[in-house]
Formats: structure tokens, sequence, C-alpha cells
């Protein structure tokens, strides 16, 4: 019984350990090229475990957008409100910016009609000039939108959210994910991994699912924005061992993934814009391009995004744009065979994804279990028939909600890396690289043939990974980080290589042990790293130096001297001892062996025999100097230019802060003066508690505060507005102040008496239902109250006297605070609990008492050996000791048995 129940609470104190409550937050952001979703996973007591945060305008995505307009920075809605006023101060698409060459962007930014002032930076990336005098580095802009979705995230919480887990789309290369972590890493986000897109919706998919009856290959098809890929996921189980049982767990793997990085719902839009920007140019009949104006294509471009989601759900949808341009109204209308005619190529495009995963996986349509769609470009009906028509069903599958299933995928995937934040459902996920990786070795004694060129990654290589080479060289050398195929680079890339070093100290190290006996050529070791976010870097490099050195040692031998023994001669090897000893040795206090009356043994000798050399191996491991060398758009940013930048980046914040807080005051001050004056002037109910000249008076500040407010106040800061609205609230606020006493106080009055009456009623009943109660306390409750029902006739008398226009003698406030008083003290009193009942001891008889005493001191001495003689493992003391301990675990049982909030 005792060992079940320490077993029992050993495993409630284990258990214990995965449902601790946890108040710490974490969020996840999928980050689009139009939109912004955040969700957060929260264990917050009364909250979902998992939700999305809403932004501003209570919609739960945002628009992934920065604006600079009059000085002043605008994010997600705010930025979205000027696109069509302002295009060139709005900037957008750039997730699909970061980490590509200059000259990639222009061009890309160029076909969508972006009027942005991109400029090319040192390390041949991207800048935007927002003004003449300030740009910023794509990495800086990208860092502001991940800022404001931390913030959604902190606001939606209630908590500071500092760790993240961020989507990216298969196809982003190392530039752009280190780009991405630069971009975090100054919006003060400390992001626990990236996670490729398809991993994020197959997690969703697969964390209420259950494997165990069968495995199944699904294919995760998204067509966002800008962008289409096909995810081939596996799913099936695997066993562990849980607190000793063998149970089944959920597990998925990504087998392939291919895309298109260049087709998404844009690409449709574009049709319909150049189709719309012909036909006006037709009407208008003047030789006018509508696509030589910004602010034209920008209201066009808004116009259609709309048209292309009516068409997704009609056959034919209209298209109105007023003033498009040169004060000139444009409508139209379009059908949903037109549109299909002008996409005519992108839908064979939009399978090239799907027809690769299974030409390369060797599966066939009929092998798939399902074709998740997600993405919101995969709403369009054209896109789902070229789909049915190739898997060769009726239906797609749409368990997942297109545009939330990735950031909350990622979610789970966030509280599932992040400490203090347990899952109790598991489902293991193994992800894979989207690229192969190459590492070429360059040096003295290097061969160029190739052979220095190694396959370092294959292509979905499981993430994270470590990987360690050795070779034999022994002078300073370069290492580049190459992608495997030229035929399968990140967009917009020309050149496999993105990442070069310099490993030096290795010819040094050589020199100096040059001279030493080198027992095998020098050895060169290579550690890298794919992390989990999919970023290849090498990350130590060291010199391994083994010699061999001839060295002089004692001779030594150890003797046993002659002597007089029964049993015979024993020899004794240095370094090893007898462990079969057959005579009968006693062990001294010190360790040593005595002699025994039929043994006699000699204490053993040595002598010396002088030197002898012994060839010894030594090694050495040197560690190398990594210098990062790489060039081009995916360089990091300096620690000059991060610093500046983060800088730049926190005044920024902090500006925002003070128009954020400016923007209330002045709405609040607004906002006062419109009801403060529509009270005074049309409610009859003030004449009553104020003279017309006082509501005058007020009235006249409140014009002198208003036209302020429209003049010199319009940019005016957030203390001169807290300065007016404080002037404003002391004049009037004793007119209001009035005006609630006017029916509060009666109401607290009438609730007092009330009161009163059933404080007798009940401190009357005390005297037959409570009659231990103490009296003085009792007594001094009844004057207390009499004491309250005289103020109140005194105040209310007192009050009778006084206009309504003065200040009232006693407000409700005095009322309630005296009741509230009684109520505690009657409390107090009526909690004193009943006395318990005085239990009189028996009086035992005397001579009773004496005849046991008598017994007690003729007890035989058998009876008192009889105790004595128990062994002590029988004692009784055992027994006491056993069961205390049952006790304890039982104590430990019951508090480790608590019930704890799961996930």
């Amino acid at each position: 019984m005792r060992n079940m129940l320490f077993r029992l609470g050993i495993f409630l104190s284990i258990l214990s350990l995965f449902l601790i409550k946890s108040e710490s937050a974490v969020s996840s952001i999928d980050l689009g090229s139009e939109w912004l979703k955040v969700a957060v996973v929260n264990l917050k007591p009364g909250q979902s475990p998992i939700t999305i945060a809403i932004n501003e305008m209570s919609k739960r995505k945002s628009p992934a957008l920065v604006a600079f307009q009059s000085e002043t920075r605008l994010l997600g809605e705010e930025a979205a409100g000027i696109v069509a006023r302002y295009p060139d101060k709005v900037f957008s698409n750039l997730r699909d910016m970061v980490g590509k060459p200059y000259q990639d962007v222009k061009r890309s930014a160029d076909s969508m009609y972006l009027p942005f002032d991109i400029v090319e930076d040192s390390r041949g990336a991207t800048r935007i000039r927002v003004s003449d005098d300030a740009s910023y580095a794509v990495e800086e802009l990208l860092g502001m939108i991940l800022k404001y979705a931390t913030n959604l995230a902190e606001f939606h919480s209630k908590v500071t959210v500092k760790d993240a887990v961020i989507s990216v789309p298969p196809y982003f290369g190392q530039a752009e994910r280190k780009g991405l972590l630069t971009a975090a890493e100054l919006a003060g986000i400390n992001v626990i991994s990236l996670i490729n897109e398809h991993s994020s919706a197959a997690l969703q998919y697969g964390i209420d699912k259950d494997f165990s009856n069968g495995s199944r290959h699904v294919i995760f098809y998204d067509m966002g924005s800008s962008s289409t890929y096909a995810a081939l996921v596996y799913y099936s189980v695997y066993t562990a061992k849980e607190f000793g049982k063998t149970v089944s767990v959920n597990q998925f793997q990504v087998k392939d993934v291919r895309w298109e990085s260049e087709l998404g719902g844009q690409n449709m839009e574009l049709r319909l814009v150049e189709y719309f920007a012909d036909e006006f140019n037709k009407q208008d009949g003047n030789g006018v391009d509508v696509r030589k104006y910004p602010k034209a294509m920008a209201k066009l471009k808004k116009q259609v995004k709309r048209t292309k989601e009516i068409l997704s759900a009609n056959t034919a949808a209209p298209i109105s744009v007023e003033s498009l341009h040169d004060d000139r109204d444009f409508r139209s209308t379009i059908t949903r065979e037109k549109f299909e005619e002008l996409c005519g190529d992108l839908w064979d495009k939009s399978l090239i994804p799907v027809k690769e995963l299974l030409k390369h996986s060797g599966l066939q349509a009929d092998d798939i279990y399902a074709v998740e769609l997600i993405g919101g470009a995969t709403r369009v009906p054209k896109l789902q028939v070229k789909l049915q028509e190739y898997f060769g069903r009726k239906d797609l599958d749409k368990h997942l909600d297109a545009d939330e299933a990735i950031v909350l995928g990622a979610a789970l995937h966030a509280a599932n890396l992040s400490d203090g934040i347990k899952l109790n459902r598991k489902l293991g996920m193994v992800d894979g690289s989207s690229y192969s990786f190459v590492v070429e070795l360059d040096g003295p004694d290097l061969s160029k043939d190739g052979a220095n060129r190694l396959l370092w990654v294959p292509r979905m290589k499981k993430l994270p990974s470590k990987i360690f080479k050795s070779f034999n060289h022994s002078k300073d050398f370069e290492v580049s980080l190459a992608y495997d195929h030229e035929d399968l680079l990140p967009p917009g890339l020309s050149s496999p290589v993105f990442a070069q070093y310099a490993v030096s100290g290795l010819t040094d190290a050589a020199e100096k042990y040059a001279s030493r006996n080198l027992s095998s050529p020098i050895k060169t070791s290579v550690h890298f790293s794919l992390s989990r976010s999919g970023i290849l870097s090498l990350d130590q490099a060291e010199a391994v130096i083994q010699i061999s050195e001839w060295i002089e040692v004692p001779k030594r031998n150890l003797t046993v001297e002659n002597t007089t023994s029964a049993s015979p001669s024993v020899s004794v090897d240095v370094g090893t001892k007898n462990t079969s000893e057959e005579t009968n040795n006693s062990l001294d206090s010190d360790g040593g062996i005595s002699n025994a009356p039929n043994s006699s043994v000699g204490e053993p000798s040595m002598m010396d025999l002088g030197t002898e050399r012994k060839l010894k191996k030594r090694t050495f491991k040197i560690p190398l100097k990594i210098v990062e060398k790489t060039v081009g758009p995916g360089m990091s940013l300096s620690k000059e230019s991060f610093s500046d930048a983060k800088r730049k980046l926190e005044a920024l914040d902090v500006k925002d802060a003070e128009r954020r807080r400016t923007a209330e005051l002045k709405n609040s001050l607004e906002e006062y003066i419109y009801a403060t004056k529509e009270k005074l002037e049309t409610s009859e109910d003030f004449e009553k508690i104020s003279p017309i000249d006082e509501r005058q008076s007020v009235i006249k500040k409140l014009d002198e505060v208003q036209e302020w407010l429209y003049t010199d106040g319009e940019d005016a800061t957030a203390t001169e507005f807290q300065e007016h609205l404080n002037l404003l609230k002391a004049t009037a606020d004793p007119i209001f102040f009035r005006f609630k006493e006017l029916s509060a106080r009666p109401a607290a009055v009438e609730v007092a008496r009330q009161y009163l009456t059933e404080l007798q009623q009940t401190i009357h009943g005390w005297e037959t239902d409570k009659p231990w109660l103490p009296k003085d306390r009792v007594d001094e409750l009844s004057v207390n109250a009499d004491k309250f029902k005289t103020w109140l006739d005194e105040k209310e008398a007192q009050q009778k006297k006084t206009s309504e226009f003065s200040t009232p003698v006693f407000t409700s406030e005095e009322v309630f605070k005296k009741v509230l008083s009684l109520q505690d003290k009657a409390a107090s009193i009526k909690r004193i609990p009943k006395p318990k009942p005085k239990v009189e001891k028996p009086v035992k008889n005397e001579t009773e008492t004496n005849s046991k005493n008598a017994e007690n001191s003729y007890s035989t001495p058998e009876n008192d050996n009889s105790q004595n003689d128990k062994p002590a493992g029988d004692s009784d003391s055992s027994t006491s000791e056993e069961v205390g301990l049952e006790s304890s675990i039982n104590e430990e049982v019951n508090v480790e048995s608590e019930p704890h909030d799961e996930l």
C-alpha cells in the first residue's frame, strides 16, 4: 500500500508540471504581401487559449502598409485610408522586397504601378525615399509593420508580448529570411522561429485529427495575393512512452513543396486594371493614358479589387470610379466569362506546382487523400474548377479558414516552442529545407576542379540540423555557401552564392607546430547549423593537430621480499591489485593487512632501474577565426546602420504615441464641449439647480475654447488640450454635481432610512436568536444607528432651508459611507459564533486509582524484559515510521491532485 501511494504521489507531481498555468503570452504573425494577421497564445484565465487579435477597426486582418504624410507615420488602417490621395506616400508589398536586388524590386514595382521613389543602397538592396531628406531600408519599414503587429497582440492580451513565430513563404531564400529576422529585431521582437506557411497550415489541419486508423497524403494549395505554392504533407503516427505506457502520437512530414513565386491574385487584378485602363482611354478620346497618373491608377486598382471579389460570387460585376482622372467619372461592367478569358494563361500556370509535386513524388492523383485550399485567391471559381478537373474530384477540401489557417497554425507552433505554455494535444512536425545547399572551399592547395564543392544540405533536409566535416588542410581558406541548382533560386537572384566566410589562423597554427613530430596531417573541422528558421550558417572552425613525442619515464618494477608463509608466493605487477585474498587477513585501522598466525607476507619494495623512452601522442584543437565576407543584397545591416535604424524607429514610436495621445485629448475636449453645451441649452432640469447667469457664463467659456480649438488649437499639443479640458470641467462640474445630487441624494436617504429600520429589527431579534452576542457591542451598534438617524434628520432639515443653486449641505456619497460603516459593524457582530457548551470531566474514584498504581508497581521483570528482547527491526518505532510515511505520501497526493487549467 505504501509503495502504491508513493508511485501515485510521484505521478501526480510529474503531471502537475504539464498543467501549470502561465500568465505569459506569445504571438504568431502571418505577414503577407498585402495583409497582416496576428494571433495570440495566452493562458490568462477567462480568455480563449489562441485567438486572433483584432485591429483598431475591429477587423481580423490589417493592411500591411506604412505611410509617411506631412512628417507623420501611419500604419495599417490609417495608411490604407490615404492610398487614393497619396499613392506615392503609402508603401506596400514590402515583404516581397526584403533581401531582393534593387533591379528586381524596381521591375516588380513598375509592373504593379507602384509610384515609389526607390533607390539603391550600398549593398545593392533597396531603400525607399519617403521625403527629400529621409529614406528607409526595406528592413526598417518591415520592422515598423511588425511593431504594429506586436502592439495589436499586446492590446488584445493586455500583457507584454515579445516572443513570436513569423510565417514565411516556402520560396524565401537565405537573404529574405535573414532580412525578416533583422526587421523583427528592429521591432524588439524575439523571434522563436520562422515557420514555412505550408507547415503552419499542416499543423492547423492535423492538430484535432487522429491518424491511428491510417496514414494519408494531403496537398495544401495556397494562392495568395502575390504567389502560389503547393505542399505535399504525409500524416501518420509513431509510438512513444508516456508514464510507462506506450501511446500513439500523431505526426506529419513535409515531403515536398513547389511554387510559382510570381503568380497570385494581384496578377488577376492587373489583367482587369489593364482592361479597364484601355476602356477609360477609349472613352476619354483625347489621347490620354491613365496609366501615367499614379492617383488615377490607385483609384482604379482599389475598385478593381472589389470587382474581382464580386465576380467570385456573381456572373457579372460593375465598376464605378468617381473622378478617375481630370474630373471624369468612369463606369463599366464585366462578366465572369470575360474575366476568365483575360486570365486564360494564368489558369494553366496555377497547376504547375501540383503537377511538379506529383511528378517528383511518384504519387497519382488518386493517392491524395485531400486537397486543402488556403489563401484568398483560391476563392476564384475558375481556379477551383481547374483543380477539380486535374484531380478528378467533384469537390475540393475547405476544412481550413483560407485567411487564418496559417496564423493559427503558427500560433500552435509558438505555444509548443515557448516556455511556460504547454499543449495537451501533441502533433509531431518534420519540416525540411526548401532548397539544397552546397559548400565551396577555396584557398592555397585546394583544387578548383569541383572536388571541393560539396553537397551540404540536400533538399527537404530536416529542420533543424547540425552538419560537421573534417578534411586535411593546413592553410587559411575561404568558405562559400551557395544554392545547389541555378535553375532553382529564390525569386530575383542571379547568383547562387549567398554567404562567404574567411577562415584564418590555420596557417599560423601549422607553422607553429611544423617543427614538432606530426603523427598525421593537420585536419580542419568545420561546424555548420541549419536552424529551425531554415538559415544555414558556419558556426565554428578549428584546427586539429596530432603530434608524437618521445618522453623519458622512470623504469619501475615491484618485487616481493622473501617471506616465511604457508601460502604460495605471490607476485604483484605494477598498477594491479590482488582481489582474491584466500587467507584469513584482518584489516588494520589504517587499511593495511595484519599478519595472521598462519601466514606472513613481506612488504613490496620499489627498485630504481633508471629511465626509458616512450612514444606519446598529443592532440591540440585550436579555434580558428571566422569573418563573414558576404556581399550584395544578402548582407546584413552593419552595426552602425542597425543602431541608427533602431534609434530612428524608437523615435518614431515615441512620436506616434504622443500623436495618438494628442488626438485622443483633442477628441475628448471636442466631445465635452458639444455634450455640455447641449445639456445646458436644451435641458430644463438644469434650471432647477443653477441660475441663468451661471449657465451663460459656462456656455461662454465653452464657446471661447471651441473657437480656439478650430483656430489656434489645430496644432496644439496634448498638454494644451488637457489644460483647456481641465479649465472647462472646473467651471461646469459644480452645476453637473448639483444636478446629480438632486436625484441621488434623496435616493440615498431613502436607502439609509430603510436600512436603519431593518437594523433595529435585526438588533431586536438578536435578543432571542443570538443571546450570546456581547451586549456592550450590540448597545454600541444601536447607539451608532441612532446617531446616524439624528444626523440624517438634521442634514435634511438644513438642506430644505438651502437653495438648490447652492452647494448641497450633504451628499449621497456621505450617506452611503455611513451606511456601509454600520453594515460592517453589524456584520462583524453577527459573525461571532455561539460558544461551545462546557463539558465537565468526570472525577475518578480515588480507591480505583490507587489500586491501578499498585498493580503497576508490582509488575514482573519478565514483562519488562519482553519489550527489550524484541529485535530492533521489530520495535514499535518502525511501525510508527511506516505509518508516518504513508501519511506524508497521502498529504503529497492531496496537494498535487488539485485541479489545474489545461490548454
